[in-house]
């Protein structure tokens, strides 16, 4: 009953400040950056830098959280999430911008490894489906953020809108302050008398030595590749090249998170059920597949179809990648594995964005969502052939899995 307490109330806080954070950052960022003068390649770095942030700290958090507890890390996610967004109001230069960005990402580098260690070590059965509602619920702040962000900016300038996303931020106070941590106070005691320095050795050494937790992190670094590409450049695109309106970019952002927050519970089940392989690679098919039709959208309909299309592959492939990167690693060190599968995350965030604005220099805006379809498919296809003997490999050298979670992998 704890534990199921314990989920909805990081689940609820998670939901506040996710919702915030991408208030502020699609379209509203792009935007910003674009009317400070910005050029589209600096666009996309300004969109992508704080998560250069969580790329390098993201581990050193979630270790840290193994070693001393998560509730204190927590709480100082929070306070980033909380603080930072009333500094945007004195930002008059692209420069100032991108610096702010860079250190915003801390919010994130410290909140998102240690919840995610923090629902994977509730239990071990259904692992899956588990993160999966976790995921759904920060989907939700995904689904409301764009059309909420466009309605400000329509109101608002972007100086008080961020304002607001400071003062609504402050609510996930609430919800972690109402958590059980009766369990955490021995949890800490324990691992308090280790060596410091040893313990984050063998950690980061155990983590980075494992096979199986590299396979799934490039699954996860690929897909955040192609759709913060999207997240990025489809305001700009939407409105200067297929004139769609603002509120259809901001519809499509949201259409996009609904498809995955219906969708996520489901894939998370489906992986426990056939196996995680197969789900993520269920999950390029479709991803692959919306990227290439994008083109061939004329309207604002067809842009929500492919919203769906998207959103639906994000949903069968990111509770399974989750669940297979935890079954591969130690309890002990479940947060420093997540704090490099977010480093993986945000390599993908910030690769996004950054190769897609090199692209389109000499590549027209259709050429770009080919290249990104197909290399989806590509991957999909790899992984199909190589997966099942790759990954008996990996289960046999990590000796971290029992056969049955092998079996549930593999079958």
């Amino acid at each position: 009953m704890r534990s199921t307490l314990n989920l909805w109330r990081i689940t609820c806080a998670d939901l506040i400040v996710r919702t915030a954070y991408q208030v502020g950052k699609t379209p509203l960022m792009p935007l910003f950056a674009a009317s400070l003068g910005a050029s589209e390649f600096l666009v996309g770095a300004i969109v992508s830098v704080s998560t250069m942030t969580g790329m390098v700290l993201k581990p050193i958090f979630g270790w840290l959280s193994d070693r001393w507890g998560r509730r204190f890390w927590l709480l100082l996610g929070l306070t980033f999430f909380s603080g930072m967004p009333f500094l945007y109001q004195f930002i008059d230069t692209s420069e100032q911008l991108f610096v702010l960005r860079l250190f915003h990402g801390l919010a994130t580098a410290i909140f998102g490894p240690v919840t995610l260690a923090l629902v994977a070590e509730m239990a071990v059965s259904g692992r899956a489906e588990r993160l999966g509602w976790f995921g759904a619920a920060r989907s939700g702040a995904y689904l409301l953020a764009p059309l909420l962000g466009g309605w400000l900016l329509t109101r608002l300038e972007p100086s008080v809108v961020f304002t607001i996303i400071g003062f609504a931020s402050c609510l996930a106070f609430l919800p972690v302050c109402m958590m059980d941590w009766s369990a955490e106070t021995s949890y800490k005691r324990d691992n308090y008398q280790k060596k410091m320095l040893g313990d984050g050795i063998r950690a980061f050494t155990t983590v980075i030595s494992n096979f199986g937790f590299w396979f799934a992190g490039g699954f996860e670094t690929l897909v955040y590749l192609f759709t913060y590409s999207i997240k990025a450049f489809l305001p700009l695109y939407a409105l200067y090249v297929a004139d769609f309106s603002l509120l259809a970019v901001g519809g499509f952002f949201t259409v996009q998170e609904l498809a995955h927050l219906i969708t996520r519970p489901v894939g998370g089940k489906l992986g426990d059920r056939i196996g995680y392989l197969k789900a993520i690679n269920l999950g390029y098919l479709i991803l692959g597949v919306g990227l290439i039709l994008f083109p061939h959208v004329s309207d604002e309909s067809g842009l929500l179809v492919i919203a769906v299309v998207v959103g639906v592959g994000q949903g069968c492939i990111f509770p399974s990648t989750v669940a297979l990167v935890s079954g591969h690693l130690q309890d002990n060190y479940l947060g420093a594995g997540m704090g490099f599968l977010g480093a993986f995350r945000n390599l993908g965030k910030v690769a996004g964005p950054l190769i897609t604005g090199a692209l389109l220099i000499p590549l027209s805006d259709n050429q770009v969502f080919y290249a990104g379809g197909a290399a989806a498919l590509f991957v999909m296809a790899f992984f199909l052939v190589l997966q099942k003997n790759y990954l008996r490999v990996i289960s046999v050298r990590t000796k971290l899995m029992k056969p049955s979670e092998t079996q549930a992998i593999l079958r």
